[in-house]
């Protein structure tokens, strides 16, 4: 899983990388066309300030002769008018002086004629220098401004990608630090798992020690006892005996109880819609009271007025099928006859919905042909045909599966094991589609009654009768969620306990096989009843054994005793008179007597003592230890026999550990090869998790160095763009003080 999560997220990461690939490259292309561009501006730029510097030389040199002529204009001015008074003065003078003055002053004139026209033609080409410049001003102005957007506007894609590009940078960090935190957990997994496998291997070196020894006399015990293995061949398998899981039982009677409640709701709701059905068709859009209905209608009647013949076995078939479900049985699809039961009356169910399928659609029709009939109830009619369509399908489909189920009890070469589980997983889905169709029945349904509410001619029973189906229709979609909820909520315990079955087998090979084990299961029952019945009857035969024991060592005491009184007797008969003689052998009878009845009450095995003999009995002594050892005999023979079945039962077990070993070796191997993988995995993850961070940081690096570039150009053109500012200031300036 681990792995998988980190490839999804490395695929992300690839994905986002390659569209920050493509990005960078626009941006490349976008800063190249800038770098250009402002390449070019800065050309045109040197120009105009080529062209200005020209101007400005131009204007120096216009304003320097400008300043110049207007000196010598003033001192021309003042030679005249120091002149005009000394003509004044000198009216009287000669020709010649006037003559020089006229001649001088037509030059002066004429100079000054020329200086004036000199004049204005400069200050001409000084307002069209000054046009000129305003004009090449204005257009600088424009040209920054857009500059200055462009550059705004790249700023932002600039300050974009960095953001984008540091929050790649922290999640790329944040997924480091926990691909580094899982690579500590999954260090930590694996040495637990080392330790494990280590502890393992240790106990199932123990275990094999103990099972080989174990082994060895279990199969020397098989060798010389069982004659027949039947574990070889899958048909003898199948008719072994399960293991008996009443849980699993209980459980399934359980569901079996919670399904039939559900289907009785069904079946409810199915009758009660049914009949509604017949009695909404007998009032409309005709009532049968008033006016005949149509012949298609009294057919549909007729045909609804059957439909409890074939719904109500739908309840007494899923009623028959859990009362075969009991604690004492095994439950799987294989020993489900009564299932067949419950899918023939689903089929005859759906032979009587396609009979009266055709006729409903017909009665739909004649209702949106009636006057009565809107445009909106007509909808409505078209609606409710397609979803009884939709319903037949659906109860078509799920019959198609249920009989499906149906089929390993009767026959069994008609449903592969394998595909148990996908035919369960489609009745769920069927089982949600007959919810969903229910639903929409249940919206048209109310929406055909809210507009036949509304008519003018609608009659109090037929609000009724509407309202009475619509009833009955939300019974059968709350029904339908029902039981679809129910089997999605119990399909993997459905799944699950197809395999409660023969262990060591692919299942059961036929249902006569299920049958047969069935029976076999009955006859186990009741010879493990056989069985604790002797055990206890052998219990109290031990402890009877015992009792018997203990009496005869208290009657060989009591022998023993009653010789050394004997012989007591005897020595004192030796001493005493005839008379005394003859009344200590009628005491000497008495004990005996006692005695004897002692052994009576005690239920011990041995002959009556005679009272008259003296001597003990050799005879009777030999008697009793013969009849003691044959007892002993008896009981070992007993013990032996307990100690066969119990070899029986321990060499099962044994096979069961020996089965379990393998188990545990081949779960060993599978471990060990997950380990590998799972190491293998960690070094590539992290061999390409160094890989991907020296990319990203190559990336960046190169990135930032990129912005870097970026960030100086842009410096450098926002520069020359505040000199030019400052330039053309300078100059407008200037301008406007000259």
């Amino acid at each position: 899983m681990a792995s998988a999560e980190l490839q999804g997220k490395y695929q992300k990461l690839a994905q986002e990388y390659s569209k920050l690939r493509a990005q960078n490259q626009v941006l490349k292309k976008g800063v190249v066309d800038e770098q250009a561009n402002s390449a070019a501006l800065k050309e045109q730029l040197k120009m105009k300030d080529q062209s200005l510097r020209k101007l400005q030389q131009e204007m120096d040199s216009l304003t320097f002769r400008n300043l110049q002529l207007a000196k010598r204009v003033e001192l021309l001015q003042d030679e005249l008018a120091l002149s005009e008074p000394r003509g004044k003065k000198n009216k009287k003078s000669g020709e010649s002086s006037s003559q020089l003055s006229q001649e001088q002053k037509s030059v002066f004139d004429e100079d000054l004629q020329k200086k004036i026209e000199e004049n204005e033609r400069l200050h001409i080409q000084f307002f069209e220098a000054d046009e000129q410049h305003k004009h090449v001003e204005a257009e600088l102005r424009s040209r920054l401004a857009t500059l200055e957007t462009e550059a705004a506007q790249h700023q932002a894609v600039v300050d974009g990608l960095t953001r984008k590009y540091m929050e790649t940078i922290e999640k790329l960090q944040n997924d480091k630090a926990k691909l580094e935190v899982k690579s500590q957990t999954l260090e930590k997994e694996a040495k637990e798992c080392r330790l494990r496998t280590e502890e393992c291997q240790l106990q199932l070196k123990n275990l094999h020690e103990d099972l080989s020894g174990r082994l060895e006399e279990s199969l020397s015990i098989i060798n010389e006892k069982v004659p027949f293995n039947d574990t070889k061949y899958s048909q003898y398998n199948a008719l072994n005996v399960p293991l008996h899981n009443r849980r699993h039982q209980l459980k399934m009677r359980d569901i079996a109880g919670q399904a039939l409640a559900f289907v009785q709701d069904l079946v409810t709701a199915l009758l009660n819609f049914h009949t509604y059905t017949e009695q909404r068709i007998q009032i409309f859009p005709v009532d049968s009271a008033i006016d005949t209905i149509s012949p298609l209608n009294q057919k549909f009647s007729q045909y609804l007025h059957e439909n409890a013949s074939y719904v109500r076995p739908l309840e007494e078939g899923m009623l028959h099928l859990f009362e075969s479900i009991t604690e004492d049985t095994v439950t799987v699809l294989e020993t489900t006859v009564k299932l067949k039961t419950f899918s023939e009356h689903l089929t005859s169910y759906i032979c009587f919905l396609r009979k009266i399928l055709p006729y409903q659609l017909k009665s739909l029709e004649e209702e949106c042909e009636s006057s009565l009939c809107t445009s909106a109830l007509r909808a409505r009619n078209l609606e409710l045909s397609q979803d009884m369509k939709k319903m037949t399908a659906v109860f078509e489909k799920l019959q198609t599966y249920i009989a499906l189920l149906a089929l390993p009890s009767t026959e069994p070469d008609g449903l592969l094991r394998t595909n148990y589980s996908s035919v369960l997983t489609n009745v769920g889905a069927a089982l949600h589609g007959f919810h969903d169709v229910m639903k929409d029945i249940s919206k048209h349904y109310s929406q055909k009654a809210t507009i036949e509410h509304e008519l003018p001619t609608a009659t109090q029973k037929l609000v009724t009768t509407n309202d009475c189906i619509l009833s009955s229709v939300v019974a059968l979609t709350n029904g339908a969620g029902k039981i679809a909820s129910f089997f999605s909520n119990n399909l993997d315990y459905f799944i699950a306990s197809l395999s409660y079955g023969p262990k060591a087998a692919s299942g059961f090979i036929s249902p006569l096989s299920a049958e047969c084990m069935l029976q076999y299961k009955k006859k186990a029952a009741t010879y493990m009843k056989s069985l604790r019945k002797v055990q206890q009857s052998l219990e109290k035969i031990s402890k009877l054994e015992q009792e018997k024991e203990h009496w005869m060592l208290e009657a060989q005491l009591a022998k023993i005793k009653l010789e050394k009184e004997n012989q007591r007797i005897a020595d004192k008969l030796k001493s005493t008179s005839s008379g005394q003689l003859v009344g200590l052998a009628q005491e000497n009878a008495a004990v005996s007597n006692a005695a004897g009845q002692d052994e009576a009450t005690a239920k011990a095995v041995s002959e009556p003592i005679q009272s008259t003999s003296l001597v003990p009995d050799v005879e009777s002594r030999e008697d009793l230890i013969k009849n003691h050892y044959m007892a002993r005999i008896v009981e070992l023979t007993s013990q032996l026999q307990l100690a066969d079945s119990k070899s029986v039962h321990f060499y099962a077990e044994c096979r069961a550990l020996s089965k379990r070993l393998a188990l545990a070796e081949k779960s060993k191997e599978a471990l060990t090869e997950e380990m590998k993988l799972a190491s293998q995995n960690i070094s590539r993850l992290q061999d390409e998790l160094t890989t991907t961070k020296r990319s990203y940081e190559d990336q960046l690096s190169m990135m930032s160095d990129h912005l870097c570039s970026m960030n100086e150009t842009l410096s450098k053109q926002r520069e020359e763009i505040d000199t030019l500012k400052m330039s053309s200031k300078g100059n407008s300036k200037k301008n406007k003080s000259r």
